[in-house]
């Protein structure tokens, strides 16, 4: 019975290009293909426990994904945006609407674009960079974070706030997981001990702008009515749940 249905698919371009990527990946290609969403992955977005553990949406894409031998855990943020807005264009359409300052604006969300990068950073296929801090001319090499980082990240975090619910550590837990070396040393508990001790804020600043700089991503922004630079684009409940009014 299966060779008399067709599941249509969609191939999505990375804001990558697949450069950051191994050779021997498939997302070295610099595209993924994805099918359109079913009743079957509708299924996924109403299941009470991955929503509440917070992992519905990877559970989602996952699903969606049909390139084969892809791992999920290895994308970076900005591929993963951009995976995450087709996924919605395919299952709901490109319209979505968003409150902002008591309007409601419809965002086509296939107008979106790509961030400006300069791709020559990319040439050695390595995602690994440098920078120098302005204020310790400390040399720092860091990387581009994937989703396994993000959820170590988020797992992280979560532990720090049962020992200490008042806990705020976002800003360093990232920095712990971005940077990849100091000085050349590259120990883990040496660069804990770094960002915890003796990075300027100044200098975390300026790391971080140049971070977001490079990084290929979607711009999740749009244009209001009214003429005010783009804002955030909002990814709410009615993102994969248009109907939940």
């Amino acid at each position: 019975m299966d060779s008399k249905f067709q599941m249509p698919t969609e191939t999505v371009d990375l804001p990558t290009k697949g450069l950051l990527y191994p050779e021997d990946s498939p997302l070295a290609a610099g595209t993924i293909e994805m099918k359109y969403m079913t009743a079957k992955e509708e299924d996924i977005l109403t299941n009470t426990n991955y929503i509440k553990n917070g992992t519905v949406i990877d559970k989602l894409l996952k699903a969606l994904i049909v390139t084969e031998n892809v791992d999920y855990n290895a994308l970076l943020t900005g591929d993963k945006n951009a995976i995450m807005i087709a996924a919605r264009i395919l299952a709901y359409g490109k319209n979505y609407e968003v409150d902002y300052n008591g309007e409601t604006h419809t965002v086509d969300l296939t107008q979106l674009k790509e961030k400006e990068v300069d791709y020559s950073l990319f040439q050695n296929r390595t995602n690994s960079f440098e920078f120098k801090l302005p204020n310790s001319d400390n040399k720092i090499t860091f990387k581009l974070l994937s989703h396994e980082d993000e959820r170590k990240i988020e797992e992280e975090q979560k532990g720090l706030k049962k020992i200490n619910k008042d806990s705020s550590t976002e800003v360093t837990t990232r920095l712990k997981y971005m940077i990849t070396g100091i000085n050349g040393v590259t120990e883990k508990k040496d660069i804990r001990n770094f960002v915890d001790n003796y990075l300027l804020s100044k200098d975390a600043r300026e790391l971080r702008k140049f971070y977001t700089s490079i990084s290929p991503d979607i711009e999740l922004k749009f244009s209001t009515t009214d003429g005010e630079e783009d804002v955030d684009l909002p990814i709410g409940l009615t993102f994969f749940w248009p109907d939940s009014n």
